[in-house]
């Protein structure tokens, strides 16, 4: 199977379905990714829209492009961030949209690839990079520097973590005898320090360290701050933006952001989705990672 086929892209129907693409319409995708929202867009909104989109990993971008190169200049792809969203527009001359998508979860290409180390499963560096290009901190190089209280807030804020202190206790005894550098050896680390009987019945031990650990390496939630405000600017009136998170605190975010701009005098959008939608039980089955998606839309006024 190719690496597109095993991708699935959650909430695709629905996406789409809010959007609303049309030909001759003009939409970007904010984080591409593999392509598979985007090639969906881009079939719909045949035989003239055109359709822009942004990523910051370069190896899915690749992919993406090979995946689009039959839409040929229908579709422009440029790797950068979206929290950069407004500059990358005005760079390329970009916009405005006539609907913005953002798709903020991992794709199984990159979750699938130990040498990315975003998963406890697979024996890899501890590296957790969105764009191993720009020379950020790896998550080896964080629990290396990071004092045992930043280590402890991390994993309450980011990864809702009951033994948040446990764990960044373990971590900094376990890293005065040897650096932490791959993702066994930090999994085995959590394990260690949560007691055998508190461990989730639902989800492995390590989930909620590696996932505060993943959005503190990108800055995942200051980006999508700054990436939504730039996306409302760049809508055109009555264009859509629609946003599918997979984090509460992501999802908080959007829902806040959302509000406060319907709220405004005059409001800048309006509401299309007062509850998040999720996914169907028979997509949730199919695709177990589409478990904790929530999709949340707005019109600009």
């Amino acid at each position: 199977m190719t690496i597109e086929g095993r991708h699935l892209p959650v909430l695709l129907k629905e996406a789409v379905a809010i959007l609303q693409p049309r030909p001759s319409g003009r939409y970007l995708d904010a984080t591409v990714g593999l392509g598979g929202h985007a090639e969906t867009l881009l079939i719909d909104i045949a035989p003239t829209g055109y359709l822009c989109g942004i990523d910051r990993d370069a190896e899915a971008l690749a992919v993406a492009k090979t995946r689009l190169s039959r839409f040929g200049d229908r579709v422009e792809l440029f790797q950068g961030d979206f929290a950069m969203l407004g500059a990358i527009a005005a760079e390329n001359d970009w916009g405005p949209f006539d609907g913005i998508l953002f798709d903020l979860g991992l794709s199984s290409f990159q979750l699938d690839d130990a040498d990315r180390g975003f998963s406890f499963m697979r024996e890899g560096p501890l590296d957790m990079r969105m764009d191993r290009q720009e020379g950020n901190k790896t998550a080896a190089e964080l629990l290396a520097r990071l004092p045992e209280r930043e280590i402890t807030r991390i994993l309450q804020e980011y990864g809702e973590e009951r033994w948040a202190r446990r764990i960044a206790s373990r971590i900094t005894e376990e890293r005065r005898k040897q650096p932490l550098t791959s993702t066994a050896q930090l999994a085995h680390v959590i394990a260690a320090a949560v007691p055998r009987r508190a461990w989730p019945h639902r989800i492995h031990v390590a989930t909620r360290t590696f996932q505060a650990l993943r959005i503190a390496v990108n800055d995942e939630l200051t980006r999508l701050t700054h990436g939504l405000q730039h996306a409302v600017e760049l809508l055109a009136t009555g264009g859509r933006i629609c946003v599918i998170s997979f984090h509460s605190l992501e999802d908080r975010i959007v829902k806040d952001t959302f509000r406060g701009w319907a709220r405004s005098e005059p409001p800048r959008v309006h509401l299309l989705t007062k509850r998040p939608v999720i996914p169907t039980e028979l997509e949730s089955g199919s695709n177990p990672r589409a478990r904790s998606a929530k999709l949340r839309a707005a019109e600009r006024c």
